[in-house]
């Protein structure tokens, strides 16, 4: 199974599905991470708050499976952002995930009271400069904080990964980020917590294409252009969440998905999120 690439802005390559181990304890990392890269993942997202890096590492480490062949996201946590802090934490995360490089590397909120996501994003820079991140972005970035950090240092993130799913569409934030060449990746993207899965309009198109709920959002996300991290440690789920370039949505289909639009958010708001 070949999974699409996304070209980000800076010609960096990134598989347009990955594997993500939000809220997966570090003990239990290792098994689940190896279990998909043996399905076919080859983009693997953890960040400092998850605890997990080091469970990615030993997943990576016992694979064999060559480092220009994995795509390795990471993120900066909230008490780390300024320049030289930034800097600091990124060689942290480095060392615990074993790696010489980070392949994305994102700050994870921009905590607007602390009011110091630019400098820390002029720390990110450094990195990038120095080759020891090929690209970097950010995550939970609403619009006047992207405006913000291409006005004042004139470098556009290559990814911003929020929260997206058919409940929560973002459609104002995915038009910017096309404007820009900011690739759009979906964290939650099934919408964990509500109903998402049971709603008629899925189950139909399940049905339909004799597909999962799961698979058939998880394909909706990627033929809008997402990049899409679902998580799991179930080994069957795992390779049910690959599954999902065998069949196509048509376009009356993907529609019919878009008039789930709840505006409602699973996680936290950005704009107060601190």
């Amino acid at each position: 199974m070949t999974i699409p690439n996304l070209t980000l802005n800076n010609g960096v390559a990134m598989p347009q599905l990955g594997f993500g181990v939000f809220q997966v304890p570090n003990e239990e990392t290792a098994a689940a991470v190896g279990e998909a890269l043996r399905a076919g993942y080859r983009s693997i997202d953890t960040a400092k708050a998850y605890g997990n890096e080091e469970g990615v590492a030993q997943a990576l480490r016992e694979s064999g499976i060559p480092r220009d062949e994995l795509f390795i996201t990471t993120k900066l946590w909230n008490d780390d952002h300024g320049y030289d802090s930034a800097v600091r934490a990124f060689e942290g995360s480095r060392q615990r995930l074993g790696l010489d490089y980070v392949d994305l590397y994102l700050i994870h909120w921009p905590t607007p009271r602390r009011d110091d996501y630019v400098e820390t994003w002029q720390g990110f820079e450094k990195l990038l400069a120095d080759g020891v991140v090929r690209a970097i972005g950010v995550s939970n970035f609403q619009p006047a904080h992207l405006r913000r950090l291409v006005d004042e240092t004139g470098t556009v993130p290559a990814v911003n990964q929020i929260e997206l799913h058919p409940y929560l569409q973002q459609a104002e934030l995915r038009g910017m980020h096309g404007d820009l060449g900011i690739a759009t990746e979906a964290w939650s993207p099934l919408a964990k917590g509500g109903d998402l899965l049971g709603e008629h309009a899925v189950t139909e198109l399940a049905a339909k294409h004799d597909r999962t709920p799961a698979q058939v959002v998880l394909r909706w996300h990627l033929q809008l252009g997402n990049v899409v991290i679902p998580k799991s440690v179930t080994p069957a789920r795992i390779r049910e969440n690959l599954d999902v370039f065998g069949f196509e949505l048509d376009t009356d289909d993907v529609a019919r998905l878009s008039t789930l639009e709840r505006g409602l958010r699973t996680g936290p708001n950005p704009d107060i999120f601190n």
